[in-house]
């Protein structure tokens, strides 16, 4: 949507001829310039763009982000490392810190002693990936998969590690990369949002992070491209059924009675905010039809439903959810973002992380096959990945069979599918000591860049004016799109 297009939308009869001397030059510019100036088709029933407006035909036109809240040990999982057999319980030596900071969990230590995986690895695929045992499912696809080994933040801790992954930048306030997709790209179905986030719940609950709404907000965006958070128990979203006693007429004569009201404090006002408030009850409304059936897995195939596991049937589970999310995309939600918590993994990764992939593997898995058999996985990006990595160097008591491990920016590993990528591509190289980056790192702006470009926009051309400034999800910075991840 270009700066024209947002000012039809926002601008209010009242405020236009309030303008004096510049109204009739906004009027010819219009008029020269046509209703269609930025090619965008809006809905009555919904003001989102239905023709995007990218700048290259997209290879990806929905994306399912799966992410693992805490920090997977990229060690342990895609990451093999077997010289550092020779280095157990030997102190990290500083040539490889190169000084670099710690957190303040692990920078007493008197000793930063080395734990090697206690996993073991086998190269999977004609791409040759190596993954631990811990991800059997996983394996019979590493073809289909782009592994990044070479991914790298700023943060080192978790709110601004995740807030950054998110929105690109460390302070809150920000759209997310979801906003950014929904207000690019728009809505493909008028009954729900063009934005869905849902929050697994994981089998193991040792180390589980507060999880934000500020994750998923707008921030500078209009509000309606703010993610909708569906729950993972009872109605998905609250007070989307009518109360006891309301009829569905009953219903739709008060929201009409509202609507009237918020229009008239919009023509008053010009707040766009209003407008987005008016919006969100008109797609609530039509929700009421479209999430019942939406969430009734019953009508899924028993093949499907053992294709994700023992887990499916639980709601709020990660097979459950991944589900969904795949009924979603079916249906036309541009963006559905997963998270499941309890990666944080300071100890006992021995018993944790056996418990965290037994979670997640098979229903990505069947995620995959899925999509596959739908069609849409060459239309579908699926991106999985946590906020930073782990030390290779022990946090608190270290043995052969168990250990912990703290935050650890540096490097560590994601992994893409579909949507455009170049399956069985495995993407950047680390040290020894899984510590640093010693071939094709991707910083956090050339990921987002790379997504962006993956959905037909050019990061430095897709921009939202704010406060003066043309505002951008990679910033000013410089960065890249990683072309080698590109089919």
């Amino acid at each position: 949507m270009n700066w024209l297009q947002e000012y039809q939308r926002n601008i209010t009869r009242r405020y236009f001829f309030s303008q004096g001397s510049q109204a009739i030059g906004w009027a010819s510019l219009a008029s020269l310039m046509g209703r269609d100036a930025g090619a965008a088709e809006t809905s009555s029933a919904n003001s989102l763009v239905k023709t995007n407006l990218t700048h290259h035909i997209a290879k990806a036109k929905q994306v399912i982000y799966l992410h693992m809240v805490g920090g997977p040990p990229q060690m342990d999982l895609f990451d093999y490392k077997p010289v550092m057999n020779d280095w157990y319980d030997k102190d990290l030596p500083e040539s490889i810190r190169k000084g670099q900071r710690l957190t303040t969990m692990t920078s007493g230590q008197a000793r930063f002693p080395i734990a090697p995986s206690k996993f073991k690895f086998q190269q999977h695929g004609e791409c040759g990936m190596w993954l631990s045992e811990l991800l059997p499912w996983k394996a019979k696809m590493v073809d289909d998969m782009v592994f990044i080994r070479s991914m790298n933040t700023e943060a080192i801790n978790h709110e601004p590690a995740i807030t950054f992954i998110q929105t690109g930048n460390q302070v809150t306030g920000r759209p997310c990369l979801g906003a950014w997709a929904s207000y690019g790209l728009g809505s493909l179905n008028d009954d729900l949002p063009s934005f869905v986030v849902m929050v697994a719940k994981p089998t193991n609950t040792e180390q589980v992070q507060a999880i934000s709404a500020r994750l998923w907000q707008a921030g500078y965006l209009p509000g309606e491209h703010a993610g909708v958070s569906f729950r993972s128990a009872g109605d998905p979203i609250l007070y989307i059924n009518n109360p006891p006693g309301v009829s569905t007429e009953i219903r739709r004569k008060t929201l009409d009675g509202l609507k009237q009201l918020n229009e008239l404090t919009l023509q008053q006002i010009g707040d766009p905010e209003t407008r987005t408030r008016i919006e969100n009850y008109e797609l609530a409304f039509r929700m009421q039809t479209s999430v019942p059936e939406l969430t009734n897995i019953a009508t899924e195939s028993e093949a499907t439903l053992k294709l994700y596991g023992d887990q499916v049937q639980k709601p709020g589970s990660f097979a459950n959810t991944v589900l969904l999310a795949r009924r979603l995309v079916e249906r036309g939600v541009r963006f559905v973002q997963v998270y499941i918590n309890n990666w944080d993994t300071h100890a006992n990764v021995a018993g944790r992380l056996p418990d965290q992939c037994r979670d997640v593997d098979q229903p990505c898995y069947a995620l995959i096959q899925d999509l596959k058999q739908r069609g849409l996985f060459d239309d579908t990006l699926v991106i999985w990945g946590g906020e930073f990595g782990r030390t290779i160097y022990s946090q608190g008591g270290l043995s052969r069979q168990n250990y912990g491990r703290d935050h650890h920016p540096r490097c560590f590993t994601w992994w893409m599918a579909g949507g455009g990528t170049k399956g069985g591509t495995i993407y950047g190289e680390t040290d020894d000591f899984s510590y640093n980056i010693v071939k094709d790192p991707v910083p956090i702006r050339d990921f987002h860049a790379t997504v962006l470009h993956l959905l037909g926009f050019d990061h430095e051309r897709f921009s939202y004016k704010y406060q003066g400034l043309d505002q951008r999800l990679t910033g000013v910075e410089p960065c890249r799109v990683v072309n080698e991840l590109l089919a």
